[in-house]
């Protein structure tokens, strides 16, 4: 039987990797009622479908060019006729467009953020035509339900794999291509744009460079720049594939891949978005294996290592190395807005603005999402903050929104 406190964080993977293979039948299914069970409102019913929009061309911020481009996209609710009920949900570093709903009825666990997300629920579907894409080089490559444009796609131009040859992509590039797809559906603004960790820098990013477009911005789990600690951990997360022999320099499509390093980089990405008191409370000193003392070799684990390396494992078959370490690139490259100066950046932010974060968060500091806080209501705009409880750290910003759901509603629902 598989024991809670392993479901809880096997599903924190699950909902960032979007429950892609097969394992995760029985362990998300049991997860979402041991995770998610207390409360939660009636999921999103109706069956979700994965959309393609498609560009012929696009000129990234570096000014490089990419040929042609596919992201996915899916929508819960109805556009409606004047097209200004429109609520953008921006998507998380290993995550997906999937944020509600399910593909099937045999879909083990819904969208990560299911809980908030639907008829009657503070993101109303009833009220609200609620959009998300896949972002470029999304780190989901290999998921059969993740449609993106990155290293591991065809360049159209020589009928291979990318590669490392794919240009360098940027937070606002994925905010480019989001625009283009909001427009081919004649979408000229936003009602809201709200997002967790990297989907709050899009969401900073929306509401900075096109302040006329956005009437609403809810950073979640996230602060208005990568400080010097950020780029360093991130360059943390980049360097077990770049020692694997098998990444091979980024050239590995027709070879092995470089899977042990993709583990262990993943394996760092869950170990740290969680919190330390959740580990010690969950598995203290425990042992992988009754009866093999962790002293007796170098091969025995306590159970949290076999834990993360069993997460990392699952991760890991539908993730590529190469769109790793391009999200790594372009989170490590964010600052607010147009430019190097991140407070200009936010400054620029005029949209009412509802924070969401958590005190124990080790990706994004509380300090410093309390100083962006502070930097964008410096002229006046209006912040609100809405602070998590929990013991998961940077995660309980897509485990525990739901804390913040009321507030959301009223968010949405106050006249700006």
């Amino acid at each position: 039987m598989i024991k809670p406190r392993l479901i809880s964080l096997l599903f924190s993977s699950c909902v960032r990797a979007g429950c892609a293979g097969q394992r995760w039948w029985l362990v998300g299914l049991a997860a979402n009622l041991f995770v998610l069970g207390n409360g939660v409102a009636v999921g999103y019913d109706e069956l979700v479908e994965k959309h393609v929009f498609e560009m012929d061309g696009y000129t990234t911020q570096g000014g490089e060019r990419i040929p042609s481009l596919k992201v996915g996209w899916e929508a819960y609710g109805t556009l409606n006729e004047a097209k200004d009920n429109v609520i953008l949900i921006t998507h998380y570093f290993s995550g997906t467009s999937h944020a509600a709903g399910r593909y099937s009825k045999d879909d083990a666990a819904p969208g990560y953020w299911d809980a908030i997300i639907g008829p009657g629920k503070p993101l109303d579907t009833d009220e609200y035509y609620i959009i998300a894409s896949d972002t470029l080089v999304n780190l989901n490559a290999k998921d059969p339900k993740v449609i993106t444009t990155g290293p591991a796609t065809l360049n159209p131009e020589t009928g291979e794999p990318w590669g490392l040859d794919f240009p360098v992509v940027t937070i606002g590039d994925f905010v480019e291509v989001q625009k283009a797809l909001l427009e081919n559906q004649g979408i000229g603004s936003l009602h809201a744009v709200m997002g967790a960790s990297m989907g709050s820098l899009q969401a900073y990013e929306w509401a900075s460079v096109y302040p006329e477009r956005v009437e609403r911005v809810i950073p979640v789990i996230g602060s208005g720049a990568a400080n010097a600690y950020l780029i360093g951990w991130l360059d943390a997360w980049a360097a077990p594939i770049k020692v694997d022999p098998d990444w091979n320099g980024g050239d590995y499509y027709k070879a092995e891949p470089p899977t042990k390093g993709l583990e262990e980089s993943l394996k760092l990405i869950t170990l740290q978005a969680n919190h330390w008191q959740w580990a010690n409370d969950t598995y203290g000193r425990e042992w992988a294996e009754e009866g093999v003392d962790p002293a007796s070799s170098l091969e025995a684990q306590f159970l949290f290592e076999k834990v993360l390396d069993d997460v990392a494992t699952d991760r890991a078959k539908v993730a590529d190395a190469n769109h790793l370490l391009y999200l790594v690139k372009a989170n490590q490259l964010f600052v607010t807005g147009e430019g190097e100066n991140a407070e200009a950046g936010l400054a620029a932010i005029e949209a009412p603005t509802l924070m969401i974060y958590s005190e124990d968060d080790l990706v994004f500091f509380p300090a410093l999402v309390r100083q962006t806080i502070e930097t964008i209501a410096a002229d006046g705009t209006p912040v609100e903050e809405v602070v998590l409880e929990g013991k998961r750290g940077h995660l309980d910003g897509v485990l525990s929104i739901e804390q913040a759901g009321e507030t959301i509603r009223e968010f949405l629902d106050r006249d700006v």
